[in-house]
């Protein structure tokens, strides 16, 4: 059973190589993919928080339980920026390196791990309860990791990461749903207890990158039909998510 259910991790985490696909792109292709790409990603992010992790949460644990933990995850990434910030830029408010990555794509592979931990717990939890039930759940996982790991890579190479380094990092977030399926297969009674505050934390972590870091970089477009285009990426992004959550989501 366990070599089955890390099979299929295998298989979800191999979604988070999908930007190797803007690999042979020239930098002017690229910088066209991540105009929209980026307001994809603050949609799938907001979307991924308030469609999927929050709800999945609620219906397991206290609503104040939830709202307190999306409410640490916002203040959590907030403390964690700051000390990102002050770490690489010590000169008053000039940033002494201002070639290294943005502070928040960072606590986007933070968040990231977390998300993925969680599908990692998913999928054993899954599997444990029966084969079928493990099925469903792993083709919900892969359906809605695809359009998060889009977005996840937009941000990365957004915030300052080279293609490679960003397809790197990605991977190896992926990799923490190994840890969470170990973990959950041999402690299912007590992740299940658990898994729902994580949950709501990672939520509280991915508006915070969304509303905080990504959006207000969108606002720098002054030009109203790029504008307009930014704001339909945003929504097909909540969109695509709330598809795959109400098709996949059981």
């Amino acid at each position: 059973m366990l070599g089955t259910i890390l099979f299929v991790v295998l298989i979800v985490s191999l979604m988070a190589l999908v930007g190797v696909f803007t690999v042979p792109m020239k930098t002017a292709t690229l910088s066209k993919f991540l105009f929209v790409a980026v307001s994809f990603a603050a949609g799938s992010l907001l979307g991924a928080a308030f469609l999927d992790l929050i709800p999945e949460a609620i219906d397991k644990i206290p609503h104040q339980t939830v709202f307190g933990a999306v409410l640490l995850g916002i203040l959590v990434s907030f403390a964690v920026e700051k000390f990102l910030y002050h770490y690489h830029c010590h000169v008053g408010h000039k940033c002494a390196h201002p070639h290294r990555p943005k502070s928040y794509t960072y606590l986007s592979l933070i968040g990231d791990a977390i998300h993925n931990f969680l599908d990692g717990m998913i999928i054993a939890v899954s599997f444990v309860t029966s084969f079928e039930t493990g099925i469903t759940a792993s083709i919900a996982v892969i359906a809605h990791e695809i359009p998060q790991e889009i977005g996840d890579f937009a941000l990365l190479i957004n915030g300052g990461f080279s293609r490679k380094k960003a397809l790197l990092y990605n991977f190896l977030t992926a990799l923490t749903a190994f840890l969470g399926a170990i973990l959950a297969f041999y402690f299912s009674k007590q992740v299940q207890g658990f898994s729902p505050v994580l949950a709501a934390f990672a939520g509280g972590t991915f508006i915070y990158i969304a509303a905080c870091d990504l959006i207000p970089e969108l606002h720098h477009e002054e030009k109203p039909g790029r504008s307009t285009i930014q704001t339909i990426m945003i929504l097909l992004g909540i969109l695509v998510i709330w598809v795959t959550h109400l098709y996949f989501g059981g």
